[in-house]
């Protein structure tokens, strides 16, 4: 097994990508106090909200009253997430809010169409001029392909079109590449496969970052496989908030906690305060009114002098 990094960075996306795939709406106030929650467990990196029309997103409708409200320390990393030049326009009147945009598309043309109605090179000519725009802004671009591991409608997507797109994104200038697995199907052995490719294709000029699901509870089995083929930067939800439609019935993204959990168990550092986390997801909990999926949040963190005491009852295994 390769060795694996002592550190990685965590964007929390919950506040963007957990909220606009809930049912429920939450409250302006309910979304202010919760990022501020969030923003001082020790993440470093946060995706407040989006710039995506209120008619296509509601939940998201109040994104820039909410920029304007947050209250975030120093050396938080503020992101939001662009569609096109007019939600770039309508981002940039609150500039001073936010740091980093994220800008997306899929690598499936059947997903891409009935995601963002335009096909893969229509997307990447609107996606060049706003790239550009916003590094003349002084801003860092991530850049999302989503499908990155399959495509519900299409099946297998292959890696050379994944890469060709990232390819491309790095050179309008993105400085990070996301790689979503959109609806979960991805596999440990072809997440190995997949980063040790990237890292081959894509050089050092760009961050790689992975973006995972845990629609078929295989989410944290692959990080540790990204992990193994040198990927150090990951986005996550509390709570397991979000995910996407498509399949119905999904799970969202893997939980916040249960990552930092892990990493943590694994001596990786995360500099994420795990119990601080934790509250914040009890929060979302207690706000949205119902039990949510992230198991750290059901069982706990690992306590050592409780997790492996005899059993009372003699049981095994």
């Amino acid at each position: 097994m390769s060795e694996l990094p002592q550190a990685v960075r965590v964007r929390e996306v919950g506040p963007r990508d957990g909220f606009q795939n809930e049912p429920e709406t939450i409250a302006t106030d309910d979304k202010v106090a919760l990022i501020d929650r969030l923003a001082r467990t020790g993440v470093r990196r946060i995706e407040l909200t989006s710039f995506v029309r209120a008619d296509v997103i509601p939940q998201l409708a109040d994104g820039a009253e909410v920029l304007r409200r947050v209250q975030i320390p120093e050396g938080v990393s503020r992101s939001v997430l662009i569609p096109n030049e007019r939600g770039l326009d309508n981002a940039l009147e609150l500039r001073d809010r936010f740091d980093e945009v994220s800008v997306f598309l899929s690598a499936s043309e059947t997903h891409n169409r009935k995601n963002v109605n335009r096909s893969i090179a229509e997307s990447l000519a609107g996606l060049e001029r706003v790239v550009a725009r916003a590094r003349e802004a002084g801003l860092r671009v991530e850049a999302v392909i989503a499908t990155s591991f399959g495509c519900p409608y299409e099946g297998d997507v292959p890696v050379e079109r994944v890469l060709e797109i990232a390819a491309r994104l790095r050179d309008f200038g993105a400085v990070e590449i996301g790689f979503g697995d959109t609806t979960g199907m991805a596999n440990p052995l072809q997440v190995r496969r997949f980063f040790a490719d990237a890292a081959a294709a894509l050089g050092d000029a760009v961050e790689l970052t992975a973006h995972f699901h845990n629609t078929r509870g295989q989410g944290l089995a692959n990080v540790l496989a990204a992990l193994e083929a040198g990927c150090t930067s990951f986005e996550s939800s509390f709570g397991e908030l979000g995910g996407c439609p498509v399949p119905a019935g999904a799970t969202g993204n893997i939980a916040s906690e249960d990552l930092v959990s892990m990493l943590h168990e694994m001596g990786i550092e995360t500099g994420i305060d795990l119990g601080a986390l934790l509250d914040a997801s009890r929060a979302v909990q207690q706000v949205l009114g119902r039990s949510l999926g992230s198991h750290t949040l059901v069982a706990g963190p690992i306590d050592w002098h409780r997790d492996v005491a005899p059993s009372a009852t003699g049981e095994a295994g």
